[in-house]
């Protein structure tokens, strides 16, 4: 296990991120999985983020990433959740159509 350090310290920090789709809605295929973890590897360097992980289900997707102890998590957080909100909006507008 390879552990982070910076100038005055050692660390390694998990984050296990769980997001889920607005009523549990069925609509991430894994076409709209695949581009929203591309958003997320192209948003997580500027905030000091590996991903380790990623997982998903119709309704959810599971994160599993490194971050600094200087990380600002939410604002990384909402920075993806807006991101993935927009494209699965763009992508998904005929299911959502049909699902309602």
């Amino acid at each position: 296990m390879e552990l982070d350090h910076n100038s005055h310290s050692v660390f390694l920090l998990y984050y296990h991120l769980v997001m889920v789709i607005k009523y549990r809605r069925k609509v991430r295929n894994g076409k709209i999985s695949e581009r929203a973890k591309e958003i997320f590897e192209y948003i997580a360097p500027g905030y000091g983020i590996v991903l380790e992980e990623w997982n998903h289900d119709t309704d959810h997707v599971h994160v599993l990433f490194r971050a600094q102890p200087k990380t600002e998590l939410r604002k990384f957080i909402n920075a993806c959740k807006s991101a993935g909100s927009r494209l699965l909006k763009l992508l998904s507008a005929p299911c959502r159509r049909g699902a309602d």
